[in-house]
């Protein structure tokens, strides 16, 4: 029994790595492929990749708040990590992954993408027409805390 909570939470770890390596691939992408200050239109009034750096959090509030985000994003880091330690559900175990994973990627541009350590921009660049611009990070941060929720909810009934 206790190799196979040690599996899954290797697992979720893993994920999360896997997300990282994931997001970090799709951004150094972006910023080659879309040419700065254009935007490639993938589906017309619905959907283009567009390129843009946040110094901000979510929908860009908190802007130029990057040691405080910096602080905020190694706080959730160890929090999420020390849940997937207590973790005794599968799903809840590997869905912490996904949002551990993301908020890595995201971490990972606060400390190397600005003009100081912790000064950093998240890079963005997926651009739907009726949202903010977002990247694969914060796609597994949603997706994560969604089945989260899901899971939870249906694990009630």
């Amino acid at each position: 029994m206790r190799s196979k909570t040690l599996r899954r939470k290797a697992a979720a770890v893993g994920l999360g790595a896997f997300v990282v390596l994931l997001d970090q691939i799709t951004k150094a992408w972006a910023l080659r492929a879309v040419p700065a200050q254009e935007s490639i239109t993938l589906i017309p009034g619905l959907l283009r990749l567009h390129v843009t750096e946040n110094s901000g959090a979510a929908f860009s509030m908190l802007q130029g708040a990057g040691s405080f985000l910096v602080l905020a994003i190694v706080v959730a880091v160890i929090v999420i990590l020390l849940a997937i330690q207590s973790s005794e559900r599968w799903w809840e175990t590997l869905t912490l992954g996904l949002v551990l994973g993301g908020a890595m990627g995201n971490l990972v541009d606060r400390l190397t993408r600005g003009p100081g350590f912790s000064d950093g921009r998240v890079v963005d660049w997926i651009d739907p027409s009726f949202f903010p611009t977002f990247n694969l990070a914060d796609t597994s941060i949603t997706v994560g805390v969604a089945l989260l929720l899901l899971f939870s909810v249906l694990s009630r009934e």
